[in-house]
Formats: C-alpha cells, structure tokens, sequence
C-alpha cells in the first residue's frame, strides 16, 4: 500500500457530525486513503441533524461505497487497511458487529476488520445503557473492537460543540496512530493544582 488505508463508517445514531470531522480531519493527512460507507439510518440523521448534503460528504472521502454493495473491496480482508471507524456507532449497528450479521456494507466491513485482528473504533452513541448495549459492548470488546463513546474532554477548555468534536475524534484517530494536532494532558503546562 502507498498510502493507510482507513475505513470511515458511518451509521444512523445521533452525531452524524463526528463523521463528517474524521473525514475532514483525515483529507489533510497526505498518506491516509479513506474509504467511505454510510447506513441508511445515518442518510437520515444527516438530514436532520446537519446541513450537509449527500455530495458534501462523499466529496470528503476518496473512495465512498454504497452500503448494499457486499462485494465492495472493504468486504474482503485482501484488502489490507489499517482498521474501521464507525463514527458515530448505533446501538443497531453495534448489536450487528456484536453478533456477527454482516447484512450490509457497513457491519460487513466490522466483521472483515475484526476477524483479520485489524483496529475497529466504534464510537458507541446512546444514553442511558440498557443491558443489551452493555453486553454487546462486551461482546465487541472482547472480539477485539475498542469501544469509544465520544464523551467530551474538558481539560482542553472546548469554546465551541466544533472543539468537543474535533477532540473526541483526534483522540479516537489516536487509536490508529494517525495523530492530529490537539491539546493533550499534561502538554499545556504546569496546572494550578501542581502548585
């Protein structure tokens, strides 16, 4: 591979905008290619959550698969990535890759990543936790995957929801040794509480 390939998923819980800003986070590191595949459930929060279009999106990734396609390259682990993204993670898509029913592009290319011991992110949204999703978090966890809910940081001092997500999503690109700039503990100085 000349450049990192990644796999951005992207499914149908609230936050389509984490996303969107891996997306634009990744477009400006040169060696990274991203491959692109959203649910249909996300389409829909796209439309109500954000004011992106369908092409906005797709002109972010390199590569942008439709996600009834299971013959996409994603779908086989011949074809080497460094991992998955699934930014945000529905509590659906997670009890899918949890159990293993690849019934679509998406939960197809978790289960590629998971069984080639390849990095898988699952940036989990829902609140509050019911048994189901707890288990299925265990489930993944144990399989391999890193369970990521996007719970926001703030010893950077966010000024903005643009911040948080920013942060939450350099940290989870962290997991896959792709790093961007961004405030980190301990790298601000010495704090009032070391005086």
């Amino acid at each position: 591979m000349s450049k990192r390939r990644i796999v951005i998923g992207i499914s149908g819980a609230s936050g389509f905008q984490y996303g969107y800003c891996a997306l634009q986070m990744l477009q400006k590191i040169e060696d990274i290619e991203t491959h692109l595949v959203i649910s249909k459930g996300a389409e829909m929060t796209r439309q109500l959550e954000t004011d992106y279009s369908a092409q906005q999106i797709s002109a972010l990734a390199d590569v942008v698969h439709p996600i009834q396609n299971l013959g996409a390259s994603i779908s086989s682990g011949s074809f080497k990535t460094i991992g998955m993204l699934v930014a945000p993670c529905s509590m659906r898509s997670l009890a899918a890759i949890a159990h293993g029913m690849s019934d679509n592009l998406l939960t197809r290319a978790a289960d590629v990543t998971l069984k080639d011991r390849r990095r898988l992110v699952l940036m989990a949204r829902e609140t509050p936790l019911n048994l189901a999703h707890i288990d299925n978090m265990r489930k993944v966890t144990e399989m391999g995957a890193i369970v990521f809910p996007p719970v926001p940081a703030f010893y950077n001092k966010p000024l903005s929801v643009d911040d948080i997500l920013k942060h939450s999503v350099a940290r989870a690109l962290d997991l896959f040794d792709i790093h961007i700039s961004m405030p980190r503990w301990g790298e601000q100085g010495k704090s009032e509480m070391d005086e």
